[in-house]
């Protein structure tokens, strides 16, 4: 495969983290940026040293683009995803795939039927968590699958001023963006959701962004809270909260339940048991989980504070990265990374794909595995808990 021309669509805070990685990566010829605000793009450009693409048609019609990122607003990723697709071009797309299963299930068919390469930069894949509880499950640390929790919890104080003035976008529904919570679960179990049941909370504050009449969903729930059932028979509980009093580290496993161990998390500290005859075997994990850079100040008098606002949770790669840190590029080396280590670590991951002609690790089948039963909770919460069943995705071969 020849290296890909790549065209950033949406030059916004996040998308910033990415353009040095894609324009270093050695598998990529070329990166273009491309913003309807034109200032956005000339700002990437001149910060950069890329060319601006007038607009997102123009990047379609491009014979010269054989890639396409895509960072814009979140409600916009599916029907940019499928035109993407449909012009001939691979996709990575950051979080969520879309904001309706059809528009999941109509990426996914496309792409079994291009055998196009489509990729969702889902981030939490690859926190320390996620792959620690992945790596215990499949070596039978833990028996058979019983519970999980996980949580995305990003109070919407926290988020960027511009998004939280736009109020038309930013009382997104909280499960429309569920990723963060269902991906590290799905991703550690191997498993699938069949059926949702689901709560919310609405929002009582006075800042008008979750009001009827006000974003574009007439969404009043701030909050989310959902039970699932898996396929091999457990059940995972899934919270998406952007009205609540914490921090960090925003998105987590907080407990990881099989018949023979289990794994819990709070803070900085991460615990396994193993059941025994007498009772359990007890091993703290946390410096196996941990970044380095955050036990490397384990003993500080602020350590825990410090980790409860986010300290050393962007950069430093953590024991369990090693194995794919060691693939990356030497490009890579002394560039910005962020959200628990994952940035370079997506990008190489999709430009290999697309390089190699294999799947990249959360394929448009398995995207749409995680990004479709957060739609339909918010369907349960609308339907006053009603229990939804969930489409069957079928992997792609």
């Amino acid at each position: 495969m020849k290296k890909l021309t790549l065209a950033v669509v949406g030059c916004g805070e996040f998308a910033r983290c990415f353009v040095p990685l894609f324009k270093a990566h050695p598998h990529v010829e070329k990166v273009y940026v491309c913003d309807l605000v034109r200032s956005r793009a000339e700002d990437y450009s001149a910060r950069f040293g890329t060319e601006v693409v007038e607009s997102f048609e123009q990047v379609l019609r491009s014979k010269e683009i054989s890639a396409v990122a895509v960072f814009t607003d979140r409600h916009l990723h599916g029907r940019m995803v499928k035109d993407a697709l449909l012009a001939g071009k691979h996709v990575y797309s950051a979080v969520p795939m879309a904001s309706s299963v059809e528009e999941c299930l109509e990426i996914v068919e496309i792409v079994r039927r291009t055998g196009l390469v489509y990729m969702m930069g889902e981030t939490c894949i690859y926190y320390p968590c996620s792959m620690f509880c992945k790596e215990g499950f499949e070596k039978g640390d833990f028996g058979r699958f019983v519970f999980g929790e996980a949580q995305y919890y990003h109070d919407i104080s926290h988020f960027p001023l511009n998004y939280r003035s736009d109020k038309t976008n930013a009382g997104l529904p909280p499960f429309f963006y569920p990723t963060h919570s269902t991906a590290m679960l799905l991703h550690a179990t191997g498993s699938y959701v069949t059926k949702v049941v689901a709560m919310g909370y609405e929002d009582r504050e006075d800042d008008g962004i979750y009001r009827r009449g006000v974003n574009r969903w007439d969404n009043v729930f701030s909050n989310g809270y959902s039970l699932m059932k898996l396929e091999n028979g457990g059940t995972i509980r899934i919270n998406e909260c952007r009205r609540i009093g914490y921090k960090a580290p925003s998105s987590y496993i907080s407990g990881f339940y099989g018949t023979k161990g289990s794994y819990q998390f709070s803070n900085a500290q991460h615990i396994v048991t193993r059941l025994t005859k007498d009772g359990v075997d007890l091993r703290d994990v946390s410096a196996e989980v941990n970044p380095r850079a955050m036990e490397e100040h384990r003993g500080d008098a602020d350590f825990k504070e410090r980790v409860a606002n986010h300290a050393w949770q962007g950069d430093s790669f953590s024991p369990q990265h090693d194995a794919r840190a060691a693939r990356l590029p030497e490009s890579f080396r002394g560039l910005p990374n962020g959200h628990m280590a994952s940035h370079q670590l997506l990008v190489d991951d999709f430009c290999t794909a697309v390089f190699d002609g294999t799947h990249p690790t959360v394929d448009a089948a398995l995207a749409a595995r995680y990004t479709i039963p957060g739609l339909l909770a918010h369907e349960s919460i609308l339907r006053d808990s009603e229990p939804v069943k969930v489409p069957v995705i079928e992997l792609l071969k």
